[in-house]
């Protein structure tokens, strides 16, 4: 098993000066991870700070750690062809900086509207989906792979991101797959990861505690399409099953990447490393 942790796991930490991506770097390998992903704008920016390219990725190598995948914003829903443009023109950007640090694989948002409709997903599948052709094929040079994550209540059913690797058609674009994030469509999250995995290039382990919609627990929670109550909590603490999920990503043979992503109300260093160990434990038990 290829655990590690999400940069975004740290968040917090970063978000209030007591980390550095450095520092996070340094304190995923002392608690035993053997990868992490990068996920900037949240915590460090590469815009501002364009020597942080070589910073993380010698620092990581001298803790010992992969970089497992970079993760990006991105929206090719836009209003003009000008703009549309200019969006594939910046991911494909960030394409070649994921080169520049080593890694080989990138995931990319898609897609964002208010109205998330199926309807509306049907006429947006091939503008988005030429979008992320001409980004895979960029990435294709380097052999990385580009994908889709579940998230964003727009592309964020099974279902819907099935739809997108198949109308891309790219050998190098599939999904990372985070295996909490269904709930906030109301999906069962067995279900859905048992439907993606054979398309996963990336898998995130996440937790939720969820509320029906006639019980709000108060602040610190937000709600999925149909109404749930929802929020972060540390792996194995949460509703998910996450022993069944983690057997059916044992037992499909997947052997990549799996990252660690928090986002719970407690302390994030404890909130990561109670979930890095859980999921460690529960792996070896199943």
């Amino acid at each position: 098993m290829k655990l590690g942790i999400s940069s975004y796991s740290l968040y917090q930490a970063m978000h209030t000066g007591s980390m550095t991506i450095e520092d996070v770097i340094e304190w995923v390998a002392e608690i035993g991870a053997s990868h992490i992903e990068i996920v900037p704008g949240l915590g460090f920016d590469f815009e501002a700070n364009p020597e942080l390219e070589e910073q993380i990725r010698e620092k990581a190598a001298a803790a010992g750690l992969d970089i497992s995948n970079y993760a990006i914003g991105a929206n090719f829903v836009t209003d003009t062809e000008e703009q549309y443009e200019a969006e594939i023109a910046r991911v494909i950007s960030e394409v070649d900086r994921v080169h520049r640090l080593g890694a080989k694989l990138m995931r990319h948002d898609v897609a964002s509207r208010p109205d998330t409709s199926i309807a509306r997903f049907n006429e947006d599948l091939a503008k988005v989906a030429a979008a992320c052709q001409r980004i895979a094929d960029h990435a294709k040079q380097y052999n990385i792979t580009t994908s889709v994550e579940n998230h964003g209540y727009y592309v964020q059913a099974s279902d819907r991101v099935q739809t997108l690797i198949h109308a891309v058609n790219r050998p190098n674009f599939k999904t990372t797959l985070d295996v909490g994030n269904f709930v906030c469509v109301d999906e069962n999250p067995v279900s859905a990861v048992k439907n993606n995995l054979p398309y996963a290039s990336m898998i995130h382990i996440k937790d939720f505690y969820i509320r029906p919609s006639y019980r709000n627990p108060g602040d610190g929670w937000f709600r999925s399409t149909g109404g749930d109550y929802l929020r972060g909590a540390i792996a194995g603490h949460g509703d998910l099953d996450l022993y069944e999920i983690l057997r059916l990503i044992k037992a499909s043979g997947y052997d990549g990447y799996m990252s660690i992503e928090y986002e719970g109300m407690e302390d994030c260093r404890q909130g990561t490393k109670i979930a890095f160990a859980n999921v460690k434990r529960i792996w070896n038990e199943i």
